[in-house]
């Protein structure tokens, strides 16, 4: 059997409640005590620097900011021009089978029209000199 109470603030009825219970809150009153919850914070904020960053040996930003493996050197400020940062190579992505056969079906058509031509020219008395 669901057991209800009032709230004993606002007097609003607070249904499903336990057996043991003497005083309850109900949820407007609680949120208006403790507000409402926040945005939640996005976990990720570009900082501008390369991936891995922080595992190099030695990086130096636009800033001039020097850092040896992650730790900023206060003292270096400055002192070295900054890390030159090649992008990544991109990776082939392999192909299927299907596109395999597709292009080897081309290949021979191009050769075959090439070897067409060639008879054609041939008998027309067309010489590639």
């Amino acid at each position: 059997m669901a057991k209800a109470m009032t709230c004993h603030k606002c007097n609003r009825i607070v249904e499903n409640i336990g057996e043991n219970v003497v005083k309850v809150t109900c949820s407007v009153c609680v949120l208006s005590l403790v507000g409402m919850p926040a945005e939640p914070k996005s976990a990720y904020k570009p900082t501008g620097r390369p991936a891995g960053w922080h595992f190099m040996n030695e990086f130096v930003d636009a800033d001039g900011n020097v850092f040896h493996k992650g730790k900023e050197q206060p003292k270096l400020k400055g002192t070295l021009p900054p890390t030159k940062v090649t992008p990544p190579k991109k990776k082939t992505k392999r192909r299927t089978k299907e596109q395999i056969l597709i292009a080897r079906e081309a290949e021979k058509k191009a050769a075959l029209k090439k070897a067409i031509k060639k008879q054609k020219d041939f008998l027309n008395h067309k010489f590639g000199d």
